[in-house]
């Protein structure tokens, strides 16, 4: 920083060196940059416009104008703000220090200035260091800065804690002012629990049919090679069959089969295990390709 300061004031120059006609010499600052408070930092205007595209048109406008002093104003922001917005024009660099310290005021620069790399670096920082106490003012300013990314950390960061935000002043501020945005916060809200409802349902359908394919394979399983004590008429009942990988469907699949096979409300269509026991039937012939050389009860 000092350093930069230096280079800026035309304190330290590159001197031409005499074995070397042709060497490129640093130039002095040839506009200076007026701050909210007053001040002026020299820098090179030729730097600035290479660095923003809003700035190279402010420098072309001064360089029309008579005299030979030109001024940029870079106002709203602190002096420090400034100097290190124009340090990373300079350098490309910023320091975590400096982005704990004026993080929103870069991020509020590189929008006006149009300088996507550090608008990319200060969104990356903010979003870092995101807080119960900041996440109202840091949503403002990435909503007016056109920072998605960061918005979108900033409503989950709302979404999970917002009774905590709830109590700060930001929200009460907010609440008060910005209406709009507290309206479009809510709603975010309900679409994020709808979404959430959304994922549940497609889970639990997704396991129902892992269920449903795992009873067509049990009952095939069982009707064609048998398990346990359950299987076809043909089953040699001496010989003892051990329980399958899928034994716990398997088992609960034969209890329901023994039931099916002895139960007197069946025929009235009384009984809720028979019932399931039905759908499985159904379900199975509706999927079966070879109905004919299947030996799933009622599968034809």
């Amino acid at each position: 920083m000092v350093q930069l300061k230096k280079v800026l004031s035309g304190e330290i120059k590159l001197k031409k060196n005499l074995s070397f006609p042709g060497a490129v010499v640093m130039p002095e600052p040839d506009v200076q940059v007026i701050t909210s408070c007053g001040s002026r930092i020299p820098a090179h205007s030729k730097i600035l416009a290479s660095a923003s595209p809003v700035l190279e048109n402010i420098v072309e406008r001064r360089q029309k104008g008579k005299g030979s002093e030109r001024k940029i104003p870079i106002l709203g922001v602190p002096y420090d703000a400034v100097s290190v917005f124009l340090q990373y024009l300079y350098s490309s660099e910023c320091g975590e220090d400096q982005m704990d310290k004026y993080g929103m005021h870069l991020l509020a620069l590189s929008h006006v200035y149009m300088v996507p790399q550090l608008k990319q670096v200060c969104s990356k920082g903010l979003s870092q260091r995101l807080n119960v106490e900041n996440v109202v003012d840091v949503l403002q300013l990435a909503r007016l800065c056109d920072a998605p990314d960061l918005h979108l950390k900033c409503m989950r960061l709302l979404s999970n804690k917002f009774k905590a935000v709830e109590k700060t002043e930001g929200w009460r501020f907010l609440q008060n002012n910005d209406p709009y945005l507290e309206l479009e916060i809510l709603q975010f809200f309900d679409e994020t629990e709808s979404r959430k409802k959304r994922t549940r349902r497609r889970r639990a359908d997704q396991n129902l049919y892992v269920q449903l394919s795992e009873a067509m394979d049990c009952l095939e399983h069982i009707c064609t090679e048998g398990c346990t004590s359950v299987g076809p008429y043909n089953m040699d009942p001496c010989k003892h069959k051990g329980p399958c990988t899928k034994y716990s469907t398997c088992h609960g699949l034969q209890l329901l089969i023994k039931h099916f096979g002895t139960c007197a409300k069946r025929a009235n269509g009384g009984c809720s295990h028979c019932k399931r026991m039905w759908q499985l039937f159904k379900l199975h012939s509706s999927i079966c390709d070879q109905p004919d050389e299947c030996r799933v009860p009622l599968c034809r």
